[in-house]
């Protein structure tokens, strides 16, 4: 593909991505996702929401590069994806901070990797962890910081970097309700600013639709796929708790919901071994 139609090209493309992976009792196969096509424009925030076990985060292993699927393709910009997507940058669900360093040397190890010297990398991370509201917090240690102190090291962590797509898996799901919502309003402050294309997944609708331009449902596995794509045409910029009270937002969250109910109750009743038969 030419530079030109690139530019034009989605963030990142899956297309027809099919997941399957050795049964447990190694026993045949389990499909995960079958045919999954979905698109994230240049600085579209999109967020996907589906039953436990869906397939989510195998979908954003797929994007990443981490994981190479059983079929389909995936597409940066245009380009087909070979390896890891060194466009993207990942924030995982569980706490990817390596202890043995400080706050300032955790956000500074990406640089530093990438081969930036060591004064410029330290000056870039003050200037994220003031960004995330740690400026004076860059000689503690992750034992020596809250739960949400530690999100916000991780989010300057992923975007010093300046990745133009932004991977994230569940970031605030450890969170208490207080702390996650004012971290969302952080991420949309932070990605307000500069726009990079966001895939976001989620098992929270409400915190789905504050958050994104299109919210995106996935079926119960097994073979999950999309089942519903809605755009969020709530004004922006947004406060994620106020725009909860907004009769849009209950609009949205009522079609969404309808959407998903089911593929809830059907994922629930899997995983207690009741079959797929959902009840009326």
């Amino acid at each position: 593909m030419d530079s030109a139609s690139s530019i034009f090209a989605p963030a990142i493309a899956l297309r027809g991505v099919t997941c399957t992976f050795p049964a447990r009792d190694g026993q045949g196969a389990y499909t995960a996702t079958q045919g999954v096509d979905l698109e994230v424009d240049a600085g579209e925030f999109v967020s996907v929401v589906g039953p436990t076990g869906c397939g989510k985060s195998t979908l954003l292993n797929v994007a990443a590069g981490l994981l190479t699927p059983s079929a389909g393709m995936v597409q940066v910009f245009g380009e087909p994806l070979q390896g890891l997507n060194r466009r993207a940058g990942y924030m995982f669900q569980g706490d990817s901070l390596m202890p043995w360093k400080s706050a300032l040397d955790n956000v500074a190890a990406g640089l530093l990797f990438r081969g930036v010297a060591q004064l410029d990398a330290n000056a870039q991370a003050q200037q994220w962890l003031q960004r995330v509201g740690l400026a004076a917090f860059g000689d503690r240690y992750p034992h020596q910081m809250s739960g949400g102190m530690r999100k916000r090291v991780m989010l300057a962590q992923t975007l010093i970097l300046d990745p133009d797509i932004i991977l994230m898996d569940e970031p605030f799901s450890a969170l208490d309700i207080q702390t996650r919502q004012l971290m969302e309003n952080e991420l949309l402050e932070l990605w307000g600013a500069r726009r990079k294309a966001v895939l976001f997944i989620t098992h929270d609708l409400d915190e789905a639709i504050a958050m994104s331009d299109r919210v995106v449902v996935l079926s119960a596995g097994p073979a999950s796929h999309p089942i519903g794509d809605f755009a969020i045409d709530l004004p922006r910029p947004r406060d994620v708790i106020d725009v909860r009270s907004q009769p849009r937002f209950v609009e949205f969250h009522t079609r969404i919901w309808q959407a998903l109910r089911e593929e809830v109750l059907r994922g629930y009743q899997q995983q207690m071994g009741q079959g797929t038969k959902v009840p009326a």
